[in-house]
């Protein structure tokens, strides 16, 4: 059945991808429970109450239809939100996700306080929208809506480099994403055809009933498991 799925998938299924899930054991267990990983990050959450809100809940709600979503630990809806830029989180003390000039064993509060006072004058760039690209046992993948969108997401990445003091590895490369579950388990191979099915028209719904996803301004966030995000700092 995985004829049926498109490449970019593959690697949630078992015939392609026997590795256990990144995060498993680290950021959720075996039940679906989410484990503590205290950070912080720059994320815009979804507008509570828009058109484009309800539309991406109605998608998640489809997943969570399927007979084995069992296998994915979803996260609540109201900590929905895209990643703009990545902070640093308590299990990757390590260059480069960590500034050059901050002792490694730094406590995270501490990290948090930091970069409050550095943010202060952090000179926000201009706003963008973005679109569902794709859906994925993960959620959904974005982009910008525009060329330009796409520009001025890759704007903020840069400018949020500077005072974060750090550009991961992947940051000119770096996928958006709306995440609504992570991976327990890998999918079954004869479930391929119905979780392609699936991701097929909740794209084509999505294109309908959110042609744009409304987003709130970035903020610097902090959280401790991936269950909320407490926005300490509006950027925008």
């Amino acid at each position: 059945m995985l004829d049926k799925v498109r490449p970019s998938l593959a690697g949630f299924f078992e015939g392609t991808n026997p590795k256990s899930p990144t995060h498993l054991g680290t950021r959720y267990d075996a039940a679906g429970n989410f484990l503590l990983e205290h950070g912080n990050t720059v994320v815009c959450h979804l507008v509570e109450g828009s058109p484009s809100e309800a539309a991406i809940i109605e998608a998640r709600k489809r997943m969570l239809a399927m007979p084995d979503a069992d296998r994915l630990a979803f996260t609540p809806i109201s900590s929905l939100h895209m990643t703009l830029f990545q902070g640093i989180i308590e299990y990757r003390r390590r260059l480069p996700y960590w500034p050059s000039d901050v002792p490694l064993d730094t406590g995270i509060d501490d990290m948090t306080r930091l970069y409050l006072e550095r943010l202060q004058r952090f000179e926000p760039c201009p706003p963008f929208r973005i679109r569902a690209i794709s859906v994925t046992p993960n959620g959904l993948t974005v982009a910008g809506a525009s060329n330009e969108d796409e520009r001025i997401l890759r704007l903020w990445r840069d400018a949020l480099s500077v005072p974060f003091g750090y550009r991961h590895p992947d940051h000119d490369v770096y996928v958006f994403h709306i995440t609504f579950a992570y991976q327990i388990r890998r999918l079954a191979d004869e479930r391929a055809g119905a979780w392609q099915e699936l991701f097929d028209d909740c794209l084509s719904f999505l294109e309908r009933e959110a042609p744009v996803i409304e987003l709130g301004p970035p903020a610097f966030c902090s959280f401790k498991d991936m269950k909320h995000f407490e926005e300490l700092l509006v950027l925008g």
